[in-house]
Parts: structure tokens; sequence; C-alpha cells
């Protein structure tokens, strides 16, 4: 590749190759690195294009500018080009002279310095430890009750959250944000916003709406309840839902559109979407961006309607807080953040300018994804962010964090770099985009702090050194899921033993992308996938590895005298949480789907509709849950937990 291009390149933040999944140097094509330099605004089309983009990095850095945001740790100080005048978060004021000072508080403030003004961000050095409990991991969707309308909602979880064994924590998958248009897709990572949350989980007789309405007002409103089918129709359900909401609407009384300009921003949206269609991309030309004076001037009542369906959502997100309070939960609810979300959803219209335009990002390829992976979501821009002083990175965090104990953090490696698609290229035809990790992991924990929060990384897989050492520098979980806690140096592939599972990290059995517990030892998940056309190799071939996998678990439960060779599966899978339940991991949750042995799998990567990915309820209701003996016999394992060597 031309030394400008590689110049350029890391100017701004771009690979020009990585290691793969064999360690191995890969380089990256040309057409990648200069296809992904576009997205970030930099015309590398040709030499003289690169030559001049250069000349204008290098001609910035000669001024001596700072950037735009400047993130410290507590407790520390930086030196700056000149004096300059601080005013902090509390609205006092500072004289500072040639260096920031170390005895700042926690904090978003703001330097005047030599004509710029700066956003510093005063960050953490650490979280506190988080406490040592277990809890549950839960697909909310799929519960179903006798008050449910058609899939899981906030009454299931606090009803749950009460009758579940006395849990720490409860582990969901993502609330965020549909755009309210049909159809409803069904991913819960593929969100229209991660800053809002997602009208299908209102419990609609929960709203004081409801409770005012009169009989046969509450009649109407019963009769659009939907039952709860095979499958989960969240389009089936929304419909249900928005009329049984529209018709308590005229109850709601007077919407303060004021007090949350970014809430107003939201429902205007949904709004607009709800005329135009679901992709804003596809909108008339006046109405693609937020700031437009057509958009400016456009007035709907439909835009009060969504302001309020997300303020009955905080309503009733908070009471679950409130339950999980009453409870006693050390750590409460724990939500999940998506790693990106739609780019012709809401987020990717309000954000647009400290977003990628044409991006998608994915994985490289690696071994069980030999063509790469394009996941179709929206990224940073990295530079954008720093401009713009991470304000929106913030505003999503802080919201999220206003109704949660914890956040689970999918693809954390993403804090760090991401792998980006340019338009038109195939998923392996992409390259890795760095971001600044002081800044995007010490907002993260200033955001965690402020609300009292515990962090968990989802680490999964083949991440740098960084990341790990990163999370367990900030007192942040990794993650240690059983199938793949074991030694992948060794030709046998040997199941690590409880004690040498990390002290800092969540510990599960499985995750929703992979084989139940019951699944695992029936081989369901070479069954399906051959039923598929998925498998990569022969069914015999899958067969025998998935026996071999089955055998090697079998040992390190043996070998911790958890089960003999006459043991059922029934035993092997209690076995299984007795075995999370002498790590030492801080927390250990355990799944409904592995409790209760479920075959099927949440989700099947790498299918769409061949597989009913997330439209599976579970074969049990809540009811008969509460009532399994096999709930608490979990709950009394993981409660009375006793760990081996377990490390301070």
């Amino acid at each position: 590749m031309d030394a400008d291009l590689v110049a350029l390149a890391e100017a701004n933040g771009v690979a020009t190759w990585y290691e793969d999944w064999h360690r191995k140097r890969k380089d990256v094509s040309a057409e990648s690195v200069v296809g992904v330099l576009g997205l970030l605004g930099v015309d590398a089309t040709t030499p003289k294009a690169i030559r001049s983009a250069l000349a204008a990095v290098r001609e910035r850095d000669g001024l001596g500018r700072l950037p735009g945001t400047i993130v410290v740790r507590f407790g520390t100080g930086r030196e700056l080009p000149g004096d300059g005048i601080l005013e902090l978060e509390d609205g006092s004021r500072r004289e500072v002279a040639g260096a920031v000072p170390a005895d700042l508080p926690l904090g978003w403030h703001r330097l005047t310095i030599g004509g710029q003004d700066i956003t510093l961000v005063v960050v953490p050095a650490e979280l506190p430890a988080p406490p040592e409990t277990w809890g549950w991991m839960l697909q909310l969707y799929a519960l179903h009750s006798e008050t449910s309308w058609g899939m899981g909602d906030l009454r299931d979880l606090r009803s749950f959250i009460a009758q579940s064994g006395e849990p720490g924590l409860v582990l969901l998958n993502p609330l965020h944000a549909i755009t309210p248009t049909l159809p409803v897709p069904a991913s819960p990572y593929s969100p229209s916003s991660r800053r809002f949350a997602n009208p299908l989980y209102l419990h609609i007789e929960d709203t004081a709406e409801y409770r005012r309405a009169d009989p046969p007002l509450r009649a109407k409103v019963d009769a659009f309840k939907p039952v709860t089918d095979k499958l989960i129709d969240y389009s089936r359900v929304w419909q249900a839902k928005r009329a049984a909401l529209e018709v308590l609407w005229p109850l709601a009384g007077e919407v303060d559109l004021e007090s949350d300009p970014g809430l107003t921003d939201f429902a205007r949206f949904c709004a607009l979407a709800e005329l135009h269609g679901a992709n804003w991309q596809e909108w008339p030309a006046e109405f693609r961006r937020p700031d437009s004076p057509a958009v400016r001037s456009f007035r709907s009542d439909r835009i009060a309607f969504h302001v309020w369906v997300q303020r009955l959502l905080t309503e009733q997100l908070g009471a679950v807080g409130e339950t999980a309070r009453e409870q006693g939960m050390p750590v409460g609810v724990v939500l999940d953040l998506a790693v990106g979300t739609d780019p012709a959803g809401a987020d990717g219209w309000l954000l647009q300018d400290v977003l990628a335009a044409g991006v998608h990002i994915g994985a490289p390829p690696d071994a069980f994804n030999q063509l790469g992976q394009d996941w179709g979501l929206s990224a940073w821009r990295p530079d954008q962010l720093i401009e713009t002083g991470y304000a929106a990175y913030r505003d999503m965090l802080g919201r999220i964090f206003k109704n949660a104990g914890g956040l689970r953090v999918d693809h954390v490696a993403g804090l760090w770099r991401i792998w980006w698609v340019p338009p038109g290229m195939h998923a392996a035809h992409g390259t890795y985009v760095h971001y600044d990790p002081e800044a995007m992991l010490g907002i993260l924990a200033l955001e965690a702090t402020r609300a009292g929060a515990v962090v968990i990384g989802e680490d999964l897989g083949t991440v740098q050194p960084a990341v790990t050492e990163g999370l367990e520098r900030m007192n942040m979980l990794g993650s240690a899921v059983l199938w793949f806690t074991r030694d992948w140096e060794d030709p046998e592939q040997v199941y690590y033993p409880p004690a040498d599972y990390p002290r800092n990290a969540l510990a599960t059995i499985s995750t929703h992308d992979l084989p139940t517990a019951a699944g695992f030892l029936a081989g369901e998940q070479v069954k399906v996938r051959a039923e598929l056309g998925q498998l990569a190799g022969t069914v015999e071939d899958e067969r025998a590895t998935a026996d071999t996998d089955r055998a090697r678990l079998r040992a390190a439960l043996t070998a911790q005298g958890l089960i003999t060779a006459a043991s059922t599966d029934d035993e092997v899978v209690v076995a299984m949480h007795e075995f999370l339940a002498h790590t030492p991991c801080r927390l250990i949750t355990a799944s409904l789907y592995d409790v209760l042995g479920e075959l099927d799998q949440p989700n099947l990567p790498g299918t769409y509709d061949e597989y009913p990915n997330w439209r599976m309820p579970l074969r049990l209701s809540l009811e008969q849950i509460a009532a399994d003996p096999r709930i608490e016999r979990t709950a009394a394992i993981l409660r009375n937990r006793t760990t081996k060597e377990t490390t301070p």
C-alpha cells in the first residue's frame, strides 16, 4: 500500500492491517481503506487527494490545537499549551495555568483556551467493586402470563422478580425503541434508537389512564388483547397495544413537550415515520434532516402521543426498579446495550452528524463465520464524537442508566475498535476503525458511577488483550461462558476448572446465540443447522465434534465430583449450575432456557426467516414457572454458592 495512504489512514484511526483469528497478519486492501476514509469525510480517491489530505493533517498538527474533548482520570492532571479558564459542571469557574489541575471533581466541564472551547471530562479511575451475587438471564419477550398481551412485558418482569428465588440481578435482552410502524422487526439488536424504550413491553392495564377509565372504556381496551401463540407476532402485538393506547390517549391530559427536547425530537421522528414510512432515507427530501425548516415547523398530535408513550415506559421501568429495591436486590435490573442501531431508524436520523453515513459494522472472517459478518448497523464517527464532546454517547448512557442497576455492553471491544464495511463491499472487505478507549470507557464509567450501576462487557471470541485489561482495570466485568472457558491451546480443549475462572466476570452456561444446556446435550445445534443447510462440514463430522464436546464437558463435571457416568441429562444440567457456583466470578446468571430444559436457542446466527429468531415464547407460562421446582432448586444452588481459591 502507498506510504502516504498508510500515513493518512493511521492519522484517522483506520487500520491497514490486523491479526486474523489465526493470529496472523492480514493486510487490508487499498480499496477498503479508501472507502472507509471516505466515510470519515476524507478524500483518498487519488494520489493528489491523499497528498492534500495528509498535508491538512500535518498542518493541523503543526498548529498545536487541542482536540474538541479532553478526558482525564480522576486525581490526575494534564499539561496544556497555555493558560485558560475552566467552567466546572456546577457553574463555578477557575483559572488554570499551563495544566489541567489534578483536583477536579468527576464530571463534565468546559475549558476555554487559545480561542478554543473544549469539553473536559473527568472520569473515574475505576468503578467500585461489583457485589458477589447471582441472578437470572432473561429474554423478556419470551415470558407470558395470563395478563400479558402476546409477549412478556414489564408487569411480567415485576412478577418474575418477586417469585424467582430472591435473585440479586436480572439480565434482560435489549429493550431499545422500535420505529412504531409495521412490520415490527423481531431482533432486539437492530433497534431504531438505543436512547428510548420499546412500547411493546408496556403493560396496558398498569397505566394511570387505564385505571381512570370507566368500565365500558376498559372493556373496549380489553377487547384488543391478543393471545400468546406458538410464535410471537410483534406486529400483531404492536397493533393491539397501539389501538389500546389510542383509546386511552384522550385521558392523558396535557403532555409537556418542552422539558425534554431529545424525547420530543424522537417523538417527532415517530410521527413522521407514521406518515412517510419507517426509513427516513426514503422520506421527502425536506424531512430528511431533523433541523430542516420543514421538520421544525411540523406539527402533529402524534408527537405528544409518542412522548406520552415513552413516559409510560419510564414509569413502568421505574416500578420494576422499585420492585428490585423492595426485594433487596444488590444489583437489580441489568439492561443490554446493543452494539449499534438500524441506520434507517430514529437515531440514524437524529444523530446523522455523528454517525458514518452508509457504513455497516460487523466482524472480519473467523473460524465460525468464514465470510465475515455484516450486522447492518450504524457506527459512531470517532472524529465527530470528539468534536461534539461525546454528547450523543453521553445522552444515550445517561438515559439508559436512569432505569438500570447495571448495563451489559454487547461487543464491548467496539469501544476500542470496530469493523467497518464500506457501502457496496462484502463484509470480508472492511477494516477496523479505532476509537479513544480512554474516552469511551471513561465516559461509560462516569455515567455508571453516577447511577451506582455495574458494567458487564461482552468480550467473547477473539479480543485484543487491551480489552480484557481495560475492563479489569476499571472494575468492569467480562464474560465467562461455560462452553468457551477452556484451554484452546490444548489439543484436547480441556474445560478449565471452576477455580481458574476470572474473578471479575459474569459466568453463564450459554448465551442467546448458543445452544441451550439441553440442546447441547442432545446435539440439537447439529440437527437444526443440518436441516437448514448451515453446517460448514458434513453432518457426521459435526456430530462427532458435538459428541466430543459433550464428553469433555462431562469429564470436567465428573472431575469436580458433580456427576457420575450414570447421571441423566437433567442431572448434568443441575451439575452445570453447581459448577458455576464453585467459580470465583462476582456474578453468575442462570437462564430459564437451561433450567426449564428448552431445546431451542433464542437466536441462530446466520439465519433470518429460516429460523424463528427472537420469536419463540417459553413453553411454560409465568404461572407454571413459579410453581416449577427446578426454579427454586437452581436458585438454592446459586444462592448458597461456595467458591474455591477465590482471589480478592
